[in-house]
């Protein structure tokens, strides 16, 4: 049975950790499918550049991976105390790369005024993505 990954990683035990995605279906990610004959290697770039960019916008580093023709390897580095470091200004800009964010995210970033009710729904939020 599957744990949870919230009970799966402790970054009192260790930082690091090796991460493992496969295919379903014997679905090919990259390569060649052998019973098709369709190349699929393509995507190993765009495996690759995108795990890259999110590493950028999440406090990881990326020690090592391998993009395989049905899974990804990777070992990865949590940097919790950078991410402890950032302000919340730094943290909304690094959410928003990944997508729009709440209206109180972007009005925030438009440099409005938050009501004290906004400030603290804002404040919660930025606890969340902070805790991400």
């Amino acid at each position: 049975m599957a744990i949870a990954r919230k009970r799966q990683i402790s970054l009192v035990d260790t930082k690091y950790y090796h991460c493992i995605s496969r295919c379903v279906r014997q679905a090919f990610l990259c390569g060649e499918d052998c019973f098709t004959g369709k190349s699929y290697e393509h995507r190993r770039g765009w495996v690759e550049e995108k795990l890259l960019s999110l590493a950028k916008v999440f406090c990881i580093d990326v020690c090592a991976y391998a993009v395989m023709s049905n899974h990804t390897h990777l070992v990865l580095y949590v940097d919790d105390k950078k991410a402890k470091r950032l302000n919340d200004k730094a943290i909304i800009i690094r959410w928003h790369k990944l997508c729009k964010g709440t209206l109180l995210t972007q009005k925030y970033m438009q440099g409005e005024k938050l009501s004290k009710t906004e400030r603290m729904f804002f404040n919660q939020t930025v606890e969340q993505y902070r805790e991400r």
